[in-house]
């Protein structure tokens, strides 16, 4: 199986932005698990803001494009170390990838892009893509690689995308204001009652909400691709939902088109 891994700012790190050492340890042990087992990973990683005002000791996300660049070059330094350090444990590789919007737009550099991921995979490498936000303020402004993620879904032609983040999924209203609000287990199709179920805006340090997470399910149902939403906190919910468990919200896409 095919399965693409995007880990959100609030499940790599803390609230003060520095790194969630046990989590990360854990997560990248049972992804090399699941690596083991004969699965192809595509990680998409966000998080090297948040780790770099943190290395940096800002109290809070910057607010200027520059600084937001200025941490994002320190933080993906810290970022794909923290990667290479703890799947070499596993005797797994990972290689980096950073994008920006025109990447996707360009039809050469989206081919070339395709065609090193897919060659990667094929050597058993396990990529980590990211915007690069050192570069591109579009991302920075959007701060969305939730669509990121589901792009190259889409691209590489994965069988499921799974959004880590400090949710448990989509729920029919804000749970952080309704009582009332209950876990929507699946979704078949992106209807208008599930678009205005996307309420709230993401962590301190992240910049993702649950429209996002719509716009990304959106993508992948449409490219064949299943999405599901969970709660990073515990890394072994990666088990359960690859073993097609009712966890989080699962996005049942129609089929590979």
């Amino acid at each position: 199986m095919k399965i693409a891994i995007k880990l959100g700012t609030s499940t790599l790190t803390h609230n003060t932005g520095k790194l969630n050492i046990r989590r990360v340890e854990n997560l990248c042990k049972v992804i090399s698990d699941l690596a083991n087992a004969g699965n192809e990973i595509i990680i998409i990683s966000s998080g090297a803001i948040a780790m770099g005002a943190g290395k940096m000791n800002m109290k809070s996300k910057p607010a200027d494009i520059p600084t937001k660049q200025a941490a994002a070059a320190v933080g993906q330094c810290e970022l794909m170390y923290t990667y290479d350090s703890e799947f070499s444990k596993y005797n797994h590789t990972v290689a980096q990838i950073l994008l920006t919007n025109d990447d996707f737009g360009h039809e050469d550099r989206f081919g070339n892009f395709k065609n090193t991921i897919n060659r990667l995979l094929e050597l058993g490498v396990i990529p980590v893509i990211n915007e690069n936000d050192t570069v591109s303020t579009d991302e920075i402004v959007i701060g969305d690689n939730d669509t990121l993620a589901a792009i190259v879904s889409a691209a590489v032609s994965a069988d499921i995308l799974v959004l880590l983040s400090d949710i448990d999924g989509l729920y029919t209203d804000d749970p952080h204001a309704s009582s009332d609000a209950k876990l929507i287990s699946e979704v078949t199709e992106i209807s208008d009652d599930i678009r205005s179920s996307a309420k709230g805006k993401g962590s301190e340090f992240g910049t993702g909400g649950m429209e996002t997470k719509i716009r990304a399910a959106s993508i992948c149902m449409e490219a064949g691709c299943d999405m599901v939403i969970a709660n990073g906190a515990d890394p072994e919910i990666l088990y359960s939902i690859c073993r097609g468990d009712r966890v989080g919200t699962r996005f049942i896409s129609g089929g590979r088109k």
